[in-house]
C-alpha cells in the first residue's frame, strides 16, 4: 500500500530542513535524492510504502541530539529506524518527517565480565552481542528469529523476545539500562550497570515504547554465562491440538525448558526444505524443546518430557545426541520466516500472545478462520509463552487478496484478546495493529497512556501515527510535565 506523495508545503519545509541538517551531519550523511530515500521507504511489514521526507544517519549522541533539538524548534516529525527488521511497520517513514538511520550506531563499547554486563550502541546486531562475548563463555539470551540483521536499538524499542525467552525473558529482562535522547535533545540516562534503579521504572516504560519517548543511543545489556549442557528434543504429532496440548502438559508439570517452539505441517514441510534440519514430514505439528543445565538435570527434564509427549500422543520423539545436531534442530525453526517465502509471493507475519491453555481452542479456530478467508497460513510460534507467529499466505497481485489476509490477520488477533491474551507479543503495535488497540483497551485505558507520551513527547514529533489509533492533544489529557514555551498542537497524520 503506497503512501500519498508530499504535497507543497512539505516540500517547500524540506527545502530548508535541508540546509540545516547539513551543518549538522557530514554531507553523505543527509540522503535526500529519491532513488536513495527508497531504500528506507519501509521494513519487514512490506505491504506499507512511505518514502520519507529526508533520511540522515548521525554517528554520534551528539548528532543525535542535534538533530532532535532542530526539528523540535521546526516543528518536524522523526521516525527512528534500526535495521529495518520491524515486522508491525514501526519504522515505517512520514512523508513530512526525517528517517533517523541508527546504523552507524554499531559498536560494542565496553565489557563487563565482574558486573557480566556489556555496553553496545543500539545499532549492534542482537547475534553480535552475544558474538563478542562468547570466548569467555557467555552469550546475550533473547534471540529473536531476525537475530543475525536485528539490532538491540530496535529489540529495545519493541521488546522483542525470541526461542530462548519462556525461561531467560524478554528485551525488558535482560537490559540494566539505556542511554535516551528526548525530543528537545537533552541526553537523560535511566539505569546503568547495576541489578536494580530507584524511583519508577522508567526503563521499564522505555522497553517497548515503539520510538515514541526518545531515541536510544546506548544499551547496557545483561550477558548470561552459557548452560553447562544444552540439549533438543523434536517430538511430531498428529494434530496441533495434540501438540498443544503437550506444551499445556509440560508447563503444569512445572518444567520451564530453555525454549519451546511449534511449527504445524505447512511450516515443517518448507523450514525441511529449505534448512534440511531433519524434521519429520509425516506429522502434522512439531515440537522443538530445549532443556539445558547439568547434565544430570537434563538427562531427567529430557525423560519427563518425553514421557508426556507420548502421553499426549506423539508419533515420533528424537533427542540431539551432538551439539551439531542441536543447532540443526533450531535452525530450520529460526528459518521458517524466510522458508515460507519460498512457497507464497507475501504473507503477513502475525504476532498475539493467548494463556497457553487455549492453545488448542485457538488452532482449531484459526484453521476455521483460514477456510473463511480462503487464504492458507503457516504457524510457527513461540509455544512456551503462548506467543503465536501465524504466517498468512497470500498474493499481492491478486486484486483484494491483501485486503482479505489484513482482516484475516485481524480476525485472529480478536481471537488472541477474546481467549484472555493480548495483541502482540514481541513485535509492536506500529500501524499494523493501531486500530485494532480498541478491541483491548478502552478509551480510559487508552488516554492514560497517551499521557505518557505527551510527558515524553507533548507535541507528538517523535514516530507519530503509530501505536494509538486516534491521538488526542495533551491539553485535553492533563498534562503530565510543565514544558516551557508555547505549544503547538498539529494533526498527526494517519495511514
Amino acid at each position: 500500500m503506497l503512501m500519498p506523495p508530499p504535497d507543497a508545503a512539505i516540500l517547500e519545509q524540506r527545502s530548508g530542513l535541508i540546509e540545516d541538517l547539513r551543518r549538522i551531519l557530514p554531507h553523505e550523511a543527509v540522503i535526500v535524492d529519491e532513488r536513495s530515500l527508497k531504500a528506507f521507504e519501509c521494513d519487514g511489514l512490506t505491504a506499507y510504502r512511505q518514502v520519507p521526507m529526508v533520511a540522515v544517519l548521525p554517528s554520534n549522541t551528539q548528532q543525535v541530539s542535534a538533530i532532535l533539538s532542530l526539528c523540535h524548534s521546526r516543528g518536524v516529525n522523526v521516525v527512528p529506524r534500526g535495521a529495518g527488521t520491524s515486522l508491525s511497520g514501526g519504522a515505517l517513514p512520514l512523508a513530512d518527517g526525517v528517517l533517523m538511520g541508527m546504523g552507524k550506531f554499531n559498536r560494542v563499547l565496553d565489557i563487563d565480565w565482574d558486573n557480566r554486563c556489556a555496553v553496545v550502541q543500539p545499532g549492534v546486531t542482537n547475534l553480535g552481542i552475544t558474538r563478542a562475548v562468547e570466548h569467555r563463555g557467555f552469550y546475550y539470551a533473547p534471540d529473536p528469529s531476525s537475530q543475525i540483521a536485528c539490532t538491540i536499538g530496535g529489540n529495545v524499542a519493541e521488546n522483542s523476545g525470541g526461542v530462548h525467552c519462556l525461561k531467560y525473558g524478554l528485551t525488558t529482562n535482560n537490559i540494566l539500562g539505556v542511554e535516551l535522547v528526548l525530543i528537545t535533545g537533552e541526553i537523560i540516562r535511566l539505569g546503568g550497570r547495576h541489578l536494580d534503579a530507584e524511583g519508577y521504572d522508567l526503563l521499564g516504560l522505555v522497553c517497548g515504547s515503539e520510538g515514541l519517548l526518545g531515541v536510544i543511543t546506548e544499551v547496557t545489556v545483561r550477558i548470561l554465562p552459557k548452560p553447562t549442557t544444552q540439549r533438543a528434543l523434536l517430538a511430531g504429532f498428529p494434530s496441533s491440538e495434540a501438540a498443544g496440548d503437550c506444551v499445556a502438559r509440560t508447563i503444569a508439570a512445572g518444567i520451564i525448558p530453555g525454549g519451546m517452539e511449534m511449527m504445524d505441517r505447512p511450516a515443517i514441510h518448507a523450514a525441511e526444505d529449505f534448512v534440511q534440519a531433519g524434521y519429520p514430514r509425516d506429522v502434522e505439528a512439531l515440537l522443538v524443546i530445549e532443556l539445558d543445565g547439568p547434565p544430570a538435570e537434563v538427562d531427567d527434564l529430557l525423560h519427563r518430557v518425553n514421557a508426556i509427549a507420548n502421553a499426549c500422543g506423539a508419533v515420533s520423539c528424537r533427542v540431539s545426541e551432538s551439539e551439531e545436531e542441536r543447532l540443526r534442530f533450531w535452525a530450520g525453526r529460526k528459518a521458517a520466516f524466510p522458508a515460507v517465502g519460498r512457497i507464497s509471493p507475501d504473507y503477513l507475519c502475525m504476532d498475539g500472545t493467548i494463556p497457553r491453555k487455549k492453545l488448542p481452542e485457538v488452532l482449531t479456530r484459526m484453521n476455521q478462520l483460514s477456510e473463511k478467508h480462503a487464504l492458507r497460513v503457516a504457524n510457527v510460534f513461540h509455544a512456551g509463552d503462548g506467543n503465536l507467529h501465524p504466517l498468512i499466505l497470500y498474493d499481492a497481485n491478486n486484486p483484494g487478496e491483501l485486503e482479505r489476509a489484513e482482516a484475516f490477520g485481524a480476525d485472529i488477533l480478536r481471537l488472541c484478546v477474546e481467549v484472555g491474551g493480548v495483541l502482540t507479543g514481541e513485535h509492536g503495535v506500529g500501524v499494523e495493529k493501531r486500530d485494532l488497540m480498541p478491541a483491548m483497551f478502552s478509551e480510559a485505558d487508552l488516554a492514560q497512556q497517551q499521557r505518557v507520551k505527551c510527558a515524553f513527547d507533548p507535541d507528538h514529533r517523535l514516530n507519530p501515527g503509530k501505536v494509538f489509533p486516534q491521538l488526542h492533544r495533551c491539553a485535553e489529557l492533563g498534562r503530565m510535565h510543565v514544558h516551557k514555551g508555547k505549544i503547538a498542537f498539529p494533526d498527526i497524520p494517519r495511514f
